[in-house]
């Protein structure tokens, strides 16, 4: 009887890693400044996949900005996270779980209408050292 439990109890570790989703929640995005249910869009978005909280992505003027982050055999094909910014209504939001549920970049096409919303990550700027 234990070896059974320790069967059932120990971690899995070749499970693929899901498609991911990181929505930005801080001095824009998620807030009065922008229009929306923020607190159903990420509902929504938990609900189909691992989503974490960010605070700013340093795209402000492209609120509410959402990136998908592809699964393990999306990135095992070759695939980035795609930024969508102006994620401001519920139907946006449904197609991004849509195409989350499908696979995500790399193992779904992305859907048309996402194009409305893709944006460039930002690129970090560099300090300069004296």
């Amino acid at each position: 009887m234990p070896e059974r439990l320790a069967e059932a109890t120990a971690p899995v570790t070749d499970r693929a890693v899901p498609c991911r989703v990181v929505v930005c929640r801080d001095c824009c995005c998620g807030t009065v400044k922008v229009n929306g249910d923020h607190a159903a869009q990420t509902a929504r978005l938990r609900r189909i996949a691992p989503t974490r909280i960010s605070e700013c992505l340093d795209v402000c003027e492209q609120a509410n900005v959402i990136v998908v982050q592809p699964s393990s055999a999306g990135r095992a094909a070759g695939a980035r996270p795609v930024w969508l910014g102006l994620v401001n209504d519920a139907d946006a939001t449904e197609d991004i779980a849509d195409w989350v549920r499908t696979g995500g970049p790399g193992v779904a096409p992305c859907p048309e209408i996402l194009d409305l919303y893709l944006i460039d990550a930002p690129r970090r700027a560099k300090t300069k050292t004296s």
